[in-house]
């Protein structure tokens, strides 16, 4: 029998899937489907501290401070007392899904101030979430903002909200630092729990036909976990915290090759969405029969036995390596004859 189980943010895994924030976890059965399926624990849709302020603001134009034109007509205003915000429905949904779910649930935070991230933080802690995913999004386009105070943002919203809020915290990172190593150590050091890498940065686009830049969602693709496992080798062993890989895991292949390079967990978010929560059930599977051909009794036993630290040759994925892909491309015969 081979032993799945994993360790996330401290918390014990039966195994290292764990469905990343997205739409799916928006609705109660879906989750359910999800625990079904295999699921270790489930990462809650993103709470956005931009949509409670704009839903604060008509709020408090469109009813708060409404005026009909006439005091006659203050009776057919609505009546808002039972109006549930999405602060309230995101820590109702929270509670739901904890009394509902075997797995634990963790909260996901996209904030944009720092009262934001710590009041909030603190209202999820409160509702019961198991732990607490920061989801950064920050894209550092002011040109005068040197890359010490990129970190920094991390750093100081993390020692913020570290003051106020005990449970297990877990910063979603961009690939994007200039030195990731050391950004990690000094959220290490902050009091984080964990890392998940890497957020995927949603691209603008230009529409040629009405010459304007047009937003679209694209799903990740397999070559997206390349990344991933590289930064996840050269850290797994020089950090305490948990490694969560996120991004580009299709199927098995991706899921143990992360795990191979010392991933702890790995999300899954654009595969479920293209095929439904049994594609879970078909990755373990798989993960399982790939162990048993291979000899390994457990994830623990195969866990970064590929990383940086327990290769013979480290310099395979720094910059060793460089030469070597570039020599090995060959064009198809006829293409440049």
């Amino acid at each position: 029998m081979i032993d799945l189980a994993t360790d996330y943010l401290g918390i014990p895994l039966k195994n290292p899937l764990v469905p990343s924030a997205s739409p799916l976890s928006k609705n109660m059965d879906t989750a359910l489907r999800l625990e079904d399926a295999g699921a270790a624990a489930l990462v809650m849709y993103s709470l956005f501290e931009e949509e409670l302020q704009a839903e604060d603001a008509m709020t408090e134009r469109f009813l708060v401070n409404a005026d009909p034109g006439h005091s006659e007509t203050n009776g057919f205003l609505p009546d808002f007392g039972e109006f549930q915000g999405g602060h309230e429905r995101y820590l109702s949904h929270l509670h739901q899904l904890k009394r509902r779910l075997e797995i634990p649930v963790v909260a996901s935070l996209n904030g944009v101030s720092p009262s934001g991230w710590v009041e909030l933080g603190r209202s999820l802690e409160q509702a019961g979430a198991d732990a607490l995913e920061l989801n950064v999004y920050h894209v550092a386009a002011d040109m005068l903002t040197p890359g010490d105070a990129v970190e920094a943002r991390y750093v100081e919203l993390l020692t913020d909200l570290r003051k106020v809020v005990s449970l297990p915290i877990i910063m979603k990172l961009s690939p994007y630092f200039s030195s990731l190593p050391h950004v990690v150590q000094q959220l290490e050091n902050a009091g984080a729990q964990g890392v998940a890498l890497f957020n995927r940065f949603y691209q603008p686009d230009i529409d040629l036909d009405q010459l304007q830049m047009a937003d679209q969602l694209q799903l990740s693709t397999r070559d997206e976990a390349l990344l991933r496992i590289r930064w996840i080798a050269i850290l797994h062993g020089r950090t305490r915290l948990t490694l969560a890989a996120t991004g580009g895991v299709h199927g098995a292949d991706e899921a143990l090759k992360l795990l191979l390079a010392g991933a702890d967990v790995v999300h899954l978010a654009s595969c479920l969405l293209q095929h439904g929560p049994d594609k879970l059930t078909e990755i373990l599977a798989s993960m399982e029969h790939w162990m048993e051909e291979k000899e390994y009794e457990s994830v623990a036993q195969l866990k970064g036995s590929m990383s940086q630290k327990n290769l013979p040759d480290p310099s395979i994925v720094a910059r060793a390596s460089y030469l070597r892909v570039l020599d090995s491309f060959s064009p198809r015969p006829g293409v440049w004859s």
